[in-house]
């Protein structure tokens, strides 16, 4: 076994036994490359990456490549999920060589940890070749790699970083009307998402362009926004039988999965379908939440009341081999044998045919019609087809279960737990479940006992009672974002200072003063070759966007200028590089928080928590909400209790109106009609 076999990530545990001399991205390892003078391969990946497991099985359990890798380099091992940080820097070298990206993230270094080389996948011949090529020339001519090296270095430390915006254009939010005309031009409205393959959900950019057709009453906006909900909760992509999102769809009509589910996914899309609820009360939209959750307290959730980080793609199939998406899928024959008599009007649900059909015989559940429309072909009510799906669905879940299970990635991510248990409040905000306001509040005392070191630093990684790797901006901002609305759904104000006390350690540990955003990296950790200033949203919003967010909100409710200082300047930075709007569309949501439709609420009284739960049932996606049923001293709270009445104070960029006492008023008046 090699060095690997001492980590707790499941990625690397996997290559523990790899005759390759894998070690783990350490301070040793580091200096071990330059005290012998050998190129560095530093080979990313993920234990649910399918790719990465085809590299593994083909070159890296390999002795030959074995023999070429341990003979002329150092070879580090890293888990992408556990050292995003590493994996950005050596993301951005291998696009700036080759303008693309991937994973499993292949890159030759000079000892010093310069990239000279990389790519994503490569066979065998192909890998051994490339390494000997470089080993070569590092021999016989390094100055010319050296020459490179310092070159790609300098595309490193500047891709990515946003200039200062020293222009003095306003912020008025009319300007984000062309931008969404523009991104507009994209939307496949067919299947909704984007018209191209392969299609990633982008959470976030629904719930923007959601609040943003609400906020200019866009019926076009809206009905896009419904149209990709749909379609994904219909297609394979959403697991119908067990609940859970893949991470994405192959093909255009959201029909097959790449099979790995992560919680990162889930976490989001719950807050997503919850928030898409509230607006429509749509039951595919509850179906979905109570699903996911579901899946997620049965297959994700520890004892210790943390959450795992995936499931994977692969899982062993029928002839004892590895294979991908084998747990999900369905020949023919077998889903006739479990549903009988009711095969035919299952096959017309989720087209069992050639809509359906994926390869080897083998079939993904995809809905394509209502189930109102199924019903009426076939002389049933609607009640009674969902009844019957119902039924078929557990059937199928108890014919799952006996198959082989795709492997648990154990490890718990403080920054995936947050989203998950800002999922987990957004659903009970939605839906007034209040098991799922148990499991939220269970998790956040996960993160501030385990997580939260006595020195003020966040934890990374979480792995059998142990905590590791110090927090990188992303850890801190979902957790900050997730305790701002766990307070709202509470009224703990608890949770609102714990919030503060993250923030102002991210302030004085990761803001950088001179470039006016958020290091990747705290000041205090070993530094890389460069800093990594995360602004662009994708899957998951960027750390800098989300802290721009909370900034906002508690500048508010805590009448700090400088808070909100920082995050209108930072917004003002932004905008400039908002060409394509889906990758900004967490600073667009920012954006709007400055737009005349945006109020704030403070909710005063002994009735205030049940007020604030009428309240969070409402989509008012442009209303900072906070509340209390005792006299409080948060500055948005102060002298506003009464211990004889409910007041409800509607505020606007801080002035405020006269309290009224009616719920049902304050609603109305909220509401943007």
């Amino acid at each position: 076994m090699n060095e690997l076999q001492h980590e707790t990530s499941p990625y690397l545990l996997q290559h523990a036994h790899n005759p390759i001399h894998w070690k783990a991205w350490n301070d040793a390892s580091l200096q071990l490359a330059r005290t012998e003078n050998k190129l560095l391969i530093v080979s990313i990946g993920y234990s649910a990456c399918h790719w990465c497991h085809v590299m593994e099985h083909e070159s890296f359990e390999d002795e030959e490549v074995a023999a070429v890798m341990n003979s002329g380099f150092v070879s580090i091992k890293v888990d992408r999920e556990e050292r995003p940080d590493v994996d950005a820097i050596y993301m951005k070298a291998v696009q700036l060589m080759t303008r693309q990206g991937g994973w499993p993230l292949n890159v030759v270094c000079l000892p010093d940890g310069r990239p000279v080389w990389g790519g994503t996948y490569f066979k065998k011949d192909q890998w051994t070749d490339i390494l000997q090529q470089l080993q070569n020339l590092y021999v016989e001519n390094p100055e010319k790699m050296l020459d490179y090296a310092e070159k790609l270095h300098q595309g490193i430390t500047v891709l990515g970083v946003v200039e200062k915006n020293t222009s003095d254009e306003s912020l008025h939010t009319d300007r984000i009307k062309p931008l969404v005309e523009k991104w507009s031009k994209s939307f496949d409205w067919d299947f909704g998402g984007y018209a191209r393959a392969p299609k990633f959900m982008m959470p976030n950019n629904y719930l923007f362009l959601q609040r943003y057709g609400y906020q200019t009453q866009s019926k076009e906006l809206l009905d896009f926004v419904d149209l990709t909900l749909t379609r994904m909760a219909y297609g394979g992509l959403f697991d119908t039988v067990d609940g859970g999102f893949s991470r994405y769809s192959v093909d255009l009509r959201w029909h097959v999965p790449h099979f790995e589910k992560m919680l990162y996914d889930n976490g989001q899309l719950v807050s997503l379908y919850a928030e898409a609820y509230k607006r429509t009360k749509n039951p595919l939209y509850k179906e979905v939440v109570e699903k996911t959750l579901a899946f997620v307290e049965r297959e994700l959730l520890q004892e210790d009341h943390a959450f795992y980080s995936a499931l994977d793609a692969d899982s062993i199939n029928e002839t004892g081999t590895l294979e991908e998406g084998a747990f999900y899928v369905w020949k023919k024959e077998q889903l006739q044998q479990i549903l009988k008599e009711d095969f035919e009007i299952f096959a017309e649900l989720f087209n069992i045919n050639d809509f359906g059909y994926w390869e080897h015989d083998h079939y993904v559940l995809i809905q394509s019609q209502t189930t109102a429309a199924i019903a009426s072909q076939f002389g049933l009510t609607e009640t009674e087809l969902r009844q019957k799906k119902k039924d078929w669905e557990q059937l199928l879940y108890n014919e799952r279960k006996k198959r082989p299970k795709p492997r648990l990635d154990d490890k718990s991510l403080t920054s995936w737990n947050a989203l998950m248990l800002k999922g987990y409040t957004d659903a009970y905000k939605a839906l007034g479940n209040e098991s799922y306001l148990a499991v939220a509040e269970k998790n956040a005392q996960f993160l501030i006992t385990r997580q939260w070191s006595e020195e003020g630093l966040l934890w990374h990684s979480y792995k059998n009672g142990k905590s590791t790797i110090p927090g990188f901006l992303e850890d801190y901002a979902f957790v900050i974002e997730a305790f701002l609305s766990l307070y709202q759904a509470t009224l703990v104000e608890t949770y609102l200072h714990q919030a503060k006390q993250l923030t102002d350690y991210t302030l004085e540990h990761f803001y950088d003063e001179a470039k006016q955003f958020f290091a990747f990296n705290a000041r205090n950790s070993t530094q890389l070759i460069a800093q990594h200033f995360e602004t662009e949203d994708n899957v998951i919003p960027a750390s800098n966007s989300v802290m721009a967010n909370n900034l906002y909100t508690l500048g508010l409710l805590f009448h700090n200028s400088y808070y909100e200082k920082v995050a209108v300047q930072m917004l003002h930075h932004v905008i400039p590089y908002m060409d394509y709007a889906s990758a900004f569309s967490n600073w667009l949501n920012l954006w709007l928080n400055l737009s005349d439709d945006q109020k704030e609420l403070a909710v005063c009284g002994k009735e205030a928590l049940a007020n604030i739960k009428t309240l969070n049932a409402e989509y008012l996606p442009n209303v900072i909400l906070a509340g209390t049923t005792t006299a409080s001293n948060l500055p948005f709270l102060h002298n506003r209790f009464d211990e004889a009445k409910q007041l409800f104070y509607i505020c606007q960029h801080k002035n405020c109106l006269l309290p009224n006492e009616s719920l049902q008023q304050t609603v109305s008046e909220l509401k943007i009609q």
